[in-house]
């Protein structure tokens, strides 16, 4: 191995470890609260509000305070500044802090020439080459050149495909090339080259037996 590739995969490693760990989302990360979420509402000044709340279907909580609230949606930053701004005409300065206590786990799915195919949790900025190396790396038959990502657009079976070439990232340098992935993103690494690619494609026809709704 190329002392260029031997360091790329070193770094990758070494960055994809935090993605791969199954920690709980805080503030400042870009987690996104979802229907079912659970999170403890935890207040340092006045503790006697402190809530155990559970997002309802359509996104919403019931909070002692303010009371009905669209949550779902948002970042744990910008729910925690909803809050804070709606609770400022009861409480003066409250210190509050949102404790994730049960949550989805978004995902994406790497298939195809890997070694160890399957769902990747994402729990920060992922990429197409990250996700490849938590998967294992390429196998020797896989077709780099021209790795498919295939993006659901809205609630239908349509998907995006994006094509993309992850032979020539070889040094960090190179890494603005990649792609960025969303949860639900699969990531499909082909035996052979693909001649001809649709720019969008209906999965349904594909056999997909997962979802690939951000979850």
């Amino acid at each position: 191995m190329k002392k260029s590739a031997a360091l790329l995969i070193l770094f990758l490693s070494a960055t994809c470890l935090s993605v791969r760990a199954d920690d709980i989302p805080t503030v400042g990360t870009p987690y996104t609260l979802r229907p079912g979420d659970e999170f403890l509402l935890a207040y340092r000044i006045t503790p006697e509000f402190n809530q155990d709340v559970t997002l309802g279907p359509d996104g919403h909580a019931n909070l002692y305070i303010v009371g009905d609230v669209q949550l779902s949606g948002l970042t744990l930053q910008q729910a925690h500044d909803l809050i804070i701004q709606k609770e400022a005409s009861r409480l003066n300065d409250p210190e509050l802090s949102i404790v994730m206590k049960d949550f989805d786990k978004p995902f994406v799915v790497v298939s195809g020439e890997v070694l160890l195919p399957g769902r990747i949790l994402v729990r920060r900025e992922l990429t197409a080459l990250q996700a490849v190396m938590l998967a294992g790396g390429f196998k020797e038959t896989a077709k780099d050149t021209q790795v498919l990502v295939y993006r659901r657009l809205g609630a239908g079976d349509l998907a995006e495909v994006h094509e993309i070439n992850l032979h020539r990232i070889r040094k960090k340098s190179q890494l603005q090339n990649d792609l960025l992935l969303q949860p639900g993103d699969m990531l499909m690494i082909p035996v052979n080259k693909v001649e001809h690619v649709q720019r969008y494609v209906r999965l349904n026809p594909f056999g997909f037996s997962y979802n690939l709704a951000a979850i």
